[in-house]
């Protein structure tokens, strides 16, 4: 199965001194997807079960992804925004494993 989607970049910026700034950045990537695999957990204390995953994706690893991996934070896929739990590095592909569904800052945009 194909992949496409968006990446999510977030970073600190020094925007004045002793003043941070968090930075988000989306980037389009696609590539391949290994694997595509959901599991639901639920526990005594909520009433749904939240979903969870063990996708990994295979993308394209180009310059700007390799020199600000540390900054992955989210992929945006099939209507969700996914966390990225690691990122391996093999030239020239990533391989991005997600875990469960991202509830940090990220671009607010209509597409997913």
């Amino acid at each position: 199965m194909k992949f496409f989607g968006k990446i999510g970049f977030i970073s600190q910026q020094e925007t004045s001194p002793g003043i941070w700034e968090t930075l988000t950045e989306e980037r389009e990537a696609y590539g391949d997807v290994l694997s595509n695999v959901r599991r639901w957990e639920g526990s005594t204390e909520t009433v749904n079960d939240s979903v969870s995953t063990s996708n990994r994706l295979s993308i394209l690893a180009d310059r700007f992804l390799c020199e600000h991996m540390g900054a992955m934070r989210y992929v945006k896929w099939n209507g969700t925004t996914w966390k990225i739990n690691s990122v391996e590095l093999v030239r020239p592909r990533a391989i991005l494993t997600l875990g469960g569904v991202y509830n940090g800052e990220h671009e607010n945009t209509e597409e997913a």
